[in-house]
């Protein structure tokens, strides 16, 4: 058994050495601080999913928290790289707070654990760009180009996607309660593993977008265009399609076909709907849709 207080002291030494405090650990980690303090104390432990990701914030091999590691070998002592180049710029463990990022060019950078916190973004061109385990809360990504960047464990809540470039983005394990997407053209974009029960679509266009094991419950694509997308057994409890248009669409129920399924799909209103043959063909299959007021087209 690890010695709670060894792991608390190694925790302790390697949060200091990348001159992150207590409380900005414990927003990395969707934690509370108190918590962390206990892990320091010796009073508890983290969990084997919460060793990983602390592994990878405090920039130490898992081995760093045995009782034979040599403190030596401890890769906390790697300092950031930041090169001249505009491309590839790493930016791991960074107060990051509030930070003009607005129309810069920072392709394939590299934001890993940052206090991200309503930095903005606007304008900013940020293809290829990676988003981890960071605080991006009211971040602004107003027409910032975000073209196959991924946000993984990310905090997005309350942030903004205004007219901003979607093109294979993807969404993974990541917070989006309040998150604005407006007058958007998602395309390619994956939502992996995400409650979207309180993000906001306005005036959005989907096109080849893949919603995996995501919470959908009670949101309303009225009027909105969805084309080649993939709802992947997700929650889609009272959700409305009144008037929206659908081409190549499919819908892969969240379980078997059983009575909670059923009664659960059965709540999707596709009233005013218009789609294609074969996506009529599909819910027409589940036999559980009602399409009595859907227009084949």
């Amino acid at each position: 058994m690890l010695d709670t207080q060894i792991i608390g002291n190694r925790i302790a030494e390697a949060r200091k050495k990348k001159n992150i405090s207590q409380a900005q650990l414990a927003q990395f980690l969707f934690i509370s601080p108190q918590a962390v303090g206990k892990w320091e104390r010796g009073e508890s432990s983290p969990d084997i999913i919460t060793f990983n990701r602390l592994s990878e914030i405090l920039d130490v091999d898992l081995n760093y928290f045995s009782e034979n590691f040599q403190s030596v070998n401890n890769k906390t002592q790697k300092p950031v790289s930041v090169p001249e180049h505009p491309a590839n710029v790493n930016l791991t463990t960074t107060n990051l707070q509030e930070s003009d990022f607005a129309d810069v060019i920072l392709k394939k950078g590299k934001f890993k654990a940052n206090n991200l916190y309503r930095a903005d973004f606007t304008g900013a061109d940020l293809t290829g760009s990676s988003f981890e385990v960071s605080n991006a809360r009211e971040a602004n990504f107003d027409g910032a180009n975000v073209t196959d960047c991924t946000f993984s464990i990310t905090d997005l809540t309350n942030a903004s996607f205004r007219k901003s470039v979607l093109v294979r983005t993807h969404f993974n394990k990541s917070a989006l309660v309040g998150t604005k997407f407006t007058e958007v053209h998602l395309t390619g974009v994956e939502l992996t593993m995400i409650d979207l029960r309180k993000t906001i679509f306005e005036n959005c266009i989907f096109d080849g977008v893949n919603f995996k094991y995501a919470d959908l419950r009670g949101l309303r694509f009225d009027g909105f265009t969805f084309t080649g997308v993939q709802f992947d057994k997700s929650a889609l409890n009272d959700v409305s399609f009144t008037g929206a248009t659908l081409r190549n669409v499919s819908f892969r129920l969240p379980f078997s076909i059983t009575n909670k399924s059923y009664r659960a799909f059965k709540t999707v209103c596709f009233d005013g709907a218009m789609m294609d043959k074969l996506t009529y063909a599909g819910l027409k299959g589940l036999m559980v849709a009602d399409l009595s007021n859907v227009t084949v087209i």
